[in-house]
């Protein structure tokens, strides 16, 4: 059992995944699914889900010492996240909370080979859990808290942000930064009606890094121009979203929006293009674990004023579920360690290809020293022509410069 205390806490949402294994031909099955007819499957995997499991099992992974906050029931699924996680090491579970009568909270993930993945999913017991359930002395000498998902998570988002203020803000008290990752809401939903424009802004002065994907931001941000992307037949949405989601000019607009509601750090997930950074020049409280005296002010100085974008490595995608709660973890990992902001978005974006090469969220990641080798030994990038004109690409770095980068040269 580890026995180091933790140096990130993760909270918030979790749940038991259940996978089916498509055959060969499970593209073709995936397009055409419909009532009434059988499909052969293979063997389903079962693996825990949502952030907790899936970016607090990769920090794990990856060898930094992790705190695991979230809520399952005393139910079957309850039982088989904790026996998951006893079984990845002993004493990962001891931060569960254990509820009585309710129902955990699952995904059925629809993820074939080549499609993206779809989800049928079930918050359960993540619906109650609160900001009290996040307990004060569980985070005692951690650096940083990183909590996810409170889209499916009914407490955090039907009181207008609040909770997620107040517990930010009483984390940031305690001398921790804290990051924050997000989901899709489905719009049919509750969390789907919810003003996140207005949440955002109640939440995000008490966010030191916040880490949603393009598609999460144009949703909560700009609506009208997100169901514009999305309303076409599967093919025109799918050029649409490579054409409109990945624009450098859009990409800026929604970042500097985000900075603008009190964010410190934007990191905007592109999926197969990368990582998009921009940061405020308020600057970063980098983790006291994380700073030599002797070059404290040079690392926060990193952090200000900096617009970055890191391309995916070359990998043979076998799923790509809890891929990106996987690259969160490698920058957050590399964030606590003392890492600038261009060595932290290409070790994110390493540690998520390793992510997809298998069909769960975490078993294909390894300790950060192999990742780190893997990179040294001139793992290929997919790397194309400059996002738009004024973009430098750093062959030393890894990363695009972008032009109001500081760091640009």
């Amino acid at each position: 059992m580890t026995t180091s205390p933790p140096r990130i806490v993760v909270a918030g949402h979790i749940c038991l995944d259940i996978i089916p294994t498509f055959p060969s031909q499970g593209k073709q099955n995936a397009a055409r699914i419909e009532p009434g007819q059988l499909y052969l499957m293979g063997p389903a995997i079962c693996a825990t889900g949502g952030v907790v499991s899936n970016t607090g099992l990769a920090l794990h992974r990856l060898g930094v010492p992790t705190q695991l906050m979230g809520k399952v029931a005393d139910d079957l699924f309850g039982s088989a996240v904790l026996d998951i996680l006893r079984r990845c090491e002993p004493g990962l579970e001891k931060g569960m909370i254990v509820t009585p009568g309710e129902h955990t909270g699952y995904s059925v993930v629809i993820s074939p080979p080549g499609v993206d993945r779809a989800f049928l999913h079930c918050p359960g017991a993540n619906d109650t859990f609160r900001a009290a359930d996040v307990r004060s002395e569980r985070l005692h000498n951690a650096s940083l808290l990183h909590f996810g998902y409170p889209t499916l998570m009914e407490q955090f988002y039907s009181d207008g942000g609040k909770q997620m203020a107040d517990l930010f803000d009483r984390v940031q008290t305690r001398g921790l930064l804290t990051s924050l990752d997000m989901s899709l809401p489905d719009p049919r939903s509750r969390a789907g009606q919810v003003d996140w424009h207005a949440w955002l802004a109640r939440v995000l002065p008490s966010v030191d890094l916040y880490l949603p994907s393009i598609e999460e931001t144009l949703f909560m941000l700009d609506r009208p121009h997100f169901d514009a992307l999305s309303s076409a037949d599967a093919t025109a949405a799918e050029e649409a979203r490579q054409a409109g989601f990945h624009d450098p000019g859009l990409l800026k607009q929604l970042s500097v929006q985000l900075l603008d509601l009190g964010a410190k750090v934007v990191v905007l997930k592109l999926g197969e293009q990368g990582l998009y950074l921009r940061s405020a020049g308020r600057g970063l409280r980098l983790p006291k674990a994380a700073i030599n005296t002797d070059s404290a002010n040079a690392r926060e100085m990193a952090w200000r004023n900096r617009e970055l974008m890191a391309p995916c490595f070359e990998v043979e995608v076998a799923g790509t579920t809890g891929a990106g709660d996987s690259t969160i973890a490698g920058l957050l990992a590399a964030l606590v360690d003392g890492a600038g902001p261009a060595e932290a978005l290409v070790q994110a974006v390493a540690v998520g290809a390793c992510s997809v090469e298998v069909a769960d969220a975490t078993s294909g990641i390894r300790p950060v020293s192999e990742v780190q080798q893997r990179i040294a030994s001139g793992w290929k990038r997919l790397i194309t022509a400059p996002p738009q004109a004024g973009w430098i690409w750093d062959d030393a770095l890894g990363v695009w410069h972008g032009p109001d980068d500081a760091g640009n040269r």
